[in-house]
């Protein structure tokens, strides 16, 4: 097994297609992104006991929470799996990156499977058997690691692939991790719905499968990787000259001295910024749509939030479920679009554009919300959630542009520490500063005007960070020796310039049947975020 999936296997032999590798990052990453639609669980967990209605305790603190088995969970005790998710993410990305390069691709995405799949089973016996503490274990410790290892697995294959299109091709893996919630939520209903009887709310029995379904899907994406040789580059593709000013490196930062670095840490601070403002946005998507606009979402616009009675809460609230689905659908398109874009006119540039436009949109959001636009407010935060995916899916290539391409894997890997703190960050300040204004007497249409305005504070700090960021010193570099006794295990191939299959961009039977496998459910879920997505403008 050891050899199998060690990365001298899966060095590529003559012949291969270099269009089959995104497939097989994309099938790892639309079932690890799930993660961003745990949520859809919180309320039936909530009443797993109780099945028709919680069956609440009250008083329960957060210890005896972890474990009762007479009481209910309550949604705040589940949605703690959430912050696991990205803090394990963030941590096991920084600690094992470095093993990642060295292991390979196949290795670490076999590994993510067994944890992520793995924890979804932990996590099913920990609901049955009504343990709060082995769901935490399951879905959020050993399924965060998971999370972790699947995330960073491709993109420095992506990019040794890709050097030609660095940002689209972790553009399209990345896009699987947003849109992995649009295929899962709506399946995960499909599942509940099916298994839930009159003793049981269906969602262990959920896991089961959805965990049976991810392990086949991972498996074949991890056994689908496949390394370029060392030096290989695609068929008449020259690399770009090096210039005084450019900001494409040709050299390669060691892992060892990347943090060492001041560009690191500025970029740190840009990948932090961008994140905290749009998860902070996330969090807040659904209430702050009803709360902001109430009964102007059901043609009652004199009716406030307090005013609602139960049937119209219900009926903003599918409304605003609509809204959060648009903006996921954002957030898949953004990964793509704004990656993409930036081959043309730069990482430096593409975040610049994050930061200056997103601070003039998040600064006019409360006059949006002023005016009574829904269409305007709705447009605002659709393309603000559009640059906080660009901003995941354009890090990886801005930072082998700065550091090169060898170690990128595990350079990114550390970087994601900045999502683990931003994960913490933006909720924390949305929530307690919502909180803090409702306490203070503020109508709710108005609590989340000074949000806003400090997320647009946040994007000002990025901004400064990404000027700040220039080429590095060629100090920082690796010597030629040193570089190519790293690279001595990939030489074992000879390399032959555009040997391996369509060089820059033919598909062959293959390459379309393994897009079709990963397109046909990312096209089904969006077909089903979009029936959704209706209710906002019915």
């Amino acid at each position: 097994m050891s050899a199998l999936l060690s990365r001298e296997r899966i060095i590529a032999q003559s012949g291969y297609n270099r269009w089959l590798v995104p497939p097989a990052a994309l099938a790892i990453h639309l079932c690890i992104g799930m993660a961003y639609g745990f949520s859809v669980f919180w309320l039936p967990l909530s009443r797993a006991i109780g099945v028709s209605e919680p069956a609440a305790c009250e008083g329960m603190s957060l210890v005896t929470a972890l474990f009762t088995t007479s009481c209910d969970w309550r949604v705040s005790d589940l949605g703690w799996i959430y912050t696991l998710f990205f803090v394990l993410l963030g941590s096991s990305a920084a600690i094992w990156g470095g093993w990642l390069e060295a292991a390979g691709p196949r290795k670490a995405g076999f590994v993510s499977a067994i944890c992520w799949c793995g924890g979804m089973v932990v996590a099913a016996i920990g609901i049955m058997t009504h343990q709060l503490w082995l769901l935490w274990l399951g879905a959020g410790v050993i399924g965060g690691i998971g999370l972790g290892l699947g995330y960073i697995s491709p993109v420095s294959t992506l990019i040794k692939w890709f050097p030609d299109r660095r940002g689209m091709a972790t553009g399209m893996a990345i896009m699987g991790f947003g849109g992995g919630a649009v295929i899962g939520a709506p399946l995960a209903d499909i599942l509940m719905g099916w298994f839930a009887t009159s003793t049981s709310v269906g969602v262990w029995q959920t896991f089961l499968v959805m965990a049976a379904i991810y392990f086949v899907f991972m498996m074949v994406g991890a056994f689908g990787y496949r390394v370029p040789p060392a030096g290989w580059q695609p068929e008449g593709w020259t690399p770009p000259q090096a210039k005084t000013n450019t900001m494409i490196t040709r050299g390669h930062v060691h892992l060892r001295d990347a943090h060492k670095t001041r560009q690191f840490w500025l970029i740190w601070i840009v990948l932090c910024m961008n994140v905290s403002a749009g998860i902070g946005v996330i969090g807040m998507a659904s209430p702050m749509l009803q709360e902001i606009f109430a009964g102007r979402l059901i043609g009652e616009p004199g009716l406030g939030f307090t005013q609602l009675d139960s049937g119209q809460l219900a009926a903003i609230a599918a409304i605003a479920a609509g809204f959060a689905g648009l903006l996921s659908l954002f957030n898949i398109g953004g990964r793509f679009f704004w990656a993409s874009l930036s081959d043309k006119i730069g990482r430096k540039t593409t975040y610049y554009a994050f930061f200056i436009l997103g601070i003039a949109l998040y600064a006019l959001a409360p006059t949006a919300a002023g005016m009574g636009s829904q269409v305007l407010f709705v447009a605002i935060f659709c393309i603000i959630l559009s640059m906080y995916g660009g901003g995941f899916a354009t890090v990886p290539a801005y930072l082998a542009d700065i550091f090169g391409t060898q170690f990128v894997g595990a350079i990114h890997g550390r970087l994601l520490t900045a999502w683990a703190t931003a994960g913490v960050l933006g909720p924390v300040v949305v929530n307690y500063i919502r909180e803090a204004q409702i306490a203070a007497g503020v109508p709710r249409a108005q609590v989340y005007d000074f949000t806003l305005y400090i997320l647009a504070g946040f994007l000002a700090l990025g901004l400064l960070a990404n000027a700040l960021v220039r080429p590095l010193d060629k100090k920082w570099f690796m010597s030629a020796e040193e570089l190519a006794a790293l690279q001595a295990q990939d030489r074992s191939t000879p390399v032959r310039s555009g040997s391996y299959g369509i060089g820059r961009g033919r598909f062959d039977l293959p390459a379309i049947l393994a897009w079709m496998a990963v397109g046909l459910p990312l096209t089904w879920g969006v077909w089903a975020t979009l029936q959704k997505t209706l209710a906002l403008f019915g």
